[in-house]
């Protein structure tokens, strides 16, 4: 598809974050350690009502410029936290994506985020990443001062056809079009009054019908993944569904949606241990 292109202007940042968070201070300096790792420049934070020590954690990095922080005290208003994000930083960052706290960026094909994206700047407005799913590799519990990244590496055989979306800035957003109503997941741009959609990470066009078209999602690699460790352990599960959702008013995490996500975990992946090492170092880790 040829579409339409943008002007591209440097801005102050290449690649930014948006992410709204409650009570993930224990995750919080991982997730933005190893993020910086793969080239993300900046991280427009929100939090919702979080009531840890997400200000200790976060305190060095708003000091050192690394951090916005917005309080968003308003309930199962993410879509709006995200408007708001787009309406105050789109100026400042060539690249925004919108992410949670238990997903982190994975570039295989190249070994930061920039240098996967830049291809596509000329004239691909939106590029759409796909979710490899994790689960609890086993574990009732873990320790907490454990990484993540490190710990849970049994996901499931195939990568999910829905996952997270790096928006162009170059191009404008229009919140009233129907495919901006859960924007993290898919969204359209505009150029010169014309909706453009997205395309995936192997530069193909995606739709929503009843599911996205979405080519390649059988494909045994992908150049660049987002690691969804959605429940975590058991214990860190139950736990994410008593502290209340950013999304959702009645959390449908139970029992069996745990189950459902669980029993697909019959693979592994260690596509992340590539910057295991650089992470250690930054968080002053020595084993």
């Amino acid at each position: 598809m040829n579409l339409k292109k943008p002007e591209i202007k440097t801005k102050k940042y290449k690649v930014a974050i948006c992410a709204i968070f409650k009570n993930e201070a224990l995750y919080l300096r991982e997730w933005i350690e190893y993020h910086k790792i793969v080239g993300v420049e900046h991280f427009y934070l929100y939090n919702n009502n979080s009531e840890d020590n997400y200000e200790e954690v976060l305190k060095p990095y708003i000091a050192n410029g690394s951090v916005t922080l917005t309080q968003w005290p308003q309930n199962q208003a993410q879509m709006k936290c995200y408007h708001n994000a787009i309406e105050r930083f789109f100026s400042e960052t060539e690249w925004l994506t919108f992410i949670d706290i238990d997903e982190f960026i994975v570039p295989n094909s190249t070994d930061n985020i920039y240098d996967f994206l830049k291809p596509f700047q000329k004239n691909r407005p939106v590029v759409i990443a796909y979710w490899r799913m994790f689960g609890t590799s086993g574990m009732i519990s873990r320790d907490p001062k454990n990484l993540v990244s490190e710990d849970l590496t049994v996901c499931w055989n195939k990568y999910v056809n829905i996952g997270k979306v790096f928006f162009n800035t170059a191009y404008d957003f229009n919140k009233k079009d129907k495919h901006n109503n859960i924007l993290h997941h898919l969204s359209w741009a505009v150029l010169n009054k014309t909706a453009l959609p997205p395309v995936n990470i192997f530069d193909k066009v995606c739709t929503f019908g009843k599911n996205r078209v979405a080519s390649n999602t059988d494909a045994q690699y992908f150049p660049l993944q987002i690691n969804h460790y959605f429940t975590k352990t058991y214990d860190e599960y139950l736990q994410k569904k008593a502290k209340g959702d950013v999304y959702f008013k009645i959390n449908p995490h139970d029992e069996s949606y745990f189950y459902r996500h669980e029993m697909k975990n019959q693979s592994v992946d260690y596509h992340i241990f590539k910057y295991l090492i650089k992470l250690k170092l930054a968080l002053g880790i020595s084993k």
